[in-house]
């Protein structure tokens, strides 16, 4: 009689080495082991051979860089969503990636189990749980950090210990990372007091700002449609190009935030976070923007986008309104083409150039010197109406100064029955 099947998200990192053995052990099952590679770095044929030599009875590595940035990446970019101004939502958009493949193995594989190594504290348990249920609603799921006798990393590690499973991590380095083509995130371990500065030591892609070089980078990136295309046009497919810019803002130290965050299971957490190519494809995106959209479709975008964020943030990727703001968001973008010049410098990068065909700025009309397309005497004209409502307001309160409340009681009836205002 064949055993249960059951599809775990492995990563070859702690929890899940540790997770692949006791799922063996507890349910006496078939545990096939699914690894994406989202841009880790890391050597995915020797977590195949761990995932084999562990006890899997079959390991899965997909390469989703290209589909997580053109399917994920591209969409969270032109929102312009940014979870709590801080945030540039890196793992947060991997999961449903990452679980939606889960789905697909487990279908292929006839498993109806799926098991995760994230905590019964962290956000990623709902983005998982949220994807599969959305995708399959009859797929069982196995948490093990909320059903296991285990606390901590600490014992976690002595299990490995116990039945000779390799690990990297020990008790003096424990910091809990995340790491995709992104970003990488830092948690745990000093981090959790956050009255400790995080130490030089916890970066992986970049430098901190006062390391970087004392010469200036410049850089151009070309978007279409609110894509980015190219750089210092040179055109690249989406993984060579963020890529680039990671090299570049990793080496200018560019992009790294250290903050508080609001979970959404209720709880503050702080995490460093490192996101070079990201940080610079922001702030690109975001002027050129500047450049062409209009102020009310600005101000509308930028209520959605938080919005977008918090969807993306919750584990919400596959909802109707997701949906429906990717949608609004890709109309907006469709004028959004043109170039932007970035100056990176010791932890900043900031816009010092942009163009486009469909650009709304226009020198003649902006100008401060002579011109001949705008004539400002009109500008009286608009100012009198525009602050009309105000001076009808500073002339009801003036007629009002010194009036007994009972008079004032007369007057507002008769302005309701239509009456004359004056005394």
């Amino acid at each position: 009689m064949s055993k249960e099947k059951i599809v775990l998200a492995y990563s070859g990192g702690l929890d899940t080495s540790v997770i692949l053995t006791w799922l063996k052990e507890k349910y006496d099952c078939e545990v096939i082991a699914a690894c994406c590679d989202a841009g880790q770095g890391e050597d995915f044929d020797a977590i195949e051979k761990k995932a084999i030599a562990s006890g899997a009875s079959k390991a899965y590595t997909l390469d989703i860089r290209e589909e997580f940035i053109t399917d994920y990446i591209y969409p969270t970019l032109k929102a312009g969503a940014i979870y709590e101004n801080d945030y540039l939502l890196g793992t947060s958009m991997a999961r449903p990636l990452m679980a939606k493949k889960l789905v697909e193995i487990a279908e292929k594989e006839g498993a109806f189990t799926i098991a995760h190594g994230c905590t019964g504290k962290g956000n990623d348990q709902v983005r998982f749980e949220t994807t599969i249920k959305a995708l399959n609603p009859a797929m069982q799921i196995i948490a093990p950090w909320r059903t296991w006798d285990f606390q901590s990393r600490e014992d976690l590690i002595e299990y490995a210990h116990q039945h000779n499973i390799p690990i990297a991590q020990t008790t003096e380095k424990i910091y809990s990372r995340d790491e995709n083509i992104w970003h990488i995130s830092h948690e745990g371990g000093n981090l959790e007091n956050p009255w400790n500065e995080h130490k030089k030591d916890i970066h992986v892609l970049s430098v901190e700002p006062e390391d970087a070089p004392d010469e200036i980078t410049y850089v151009t990136i070309t978007f279409e449609k609110g894509i980015p295309v190219a750089i210092d046009d040179q055109k690249m497919d989406p993984v060579a190009l963020l890529t680039k810019l990671n090299e570049l803002g990793s080496k200018n130290g560019v992009g790294t935030i250290d903050i508080i965050e609001n979970r959404l299971v209720g709880m503050k957490s702080r995490g460093v976070y490192e996101t070079p190519g990201g940080t610079i494809l922001f702030q690109a995106h975001r002027d050129l923007e500047k450049l062409i959209l209009d102020r009310d479709t600005t101000a509308y975008k930028n209520i959605v986008a938080q919005k977008f964020a918090e969807l993306c943030y919750d584990g919400l990727w596959f909802t109707p309104l997701r949906e429906a703001i990717s949608a609004f968001v890709d109309v907006t973008q469709e004028q959004v083409t043109g170039k932007v010049k970035m100056k990176l410098y010791k932890g900043t990068a900031w816009p010092v150039a942009s163009q486009s065909p469909y650009s709304l700025y226009s020198e003649e009309f902006a100008t401060f010197s002579a011109d001949e397309v705008y004539d400002q005497h009109d500008a009286e004209g608009f100012i009198n109406l525009f602050s009309l409502p105000l001076k009808i307001r500073a002339i009801q309160k003036q007629s009002l100064e010194g009036v007994p409340e009972a008079q004032k009681k007369k007057f507002a009836k008769k302005i309701i029955k239509g009456g004359d205002f004056k005394q």
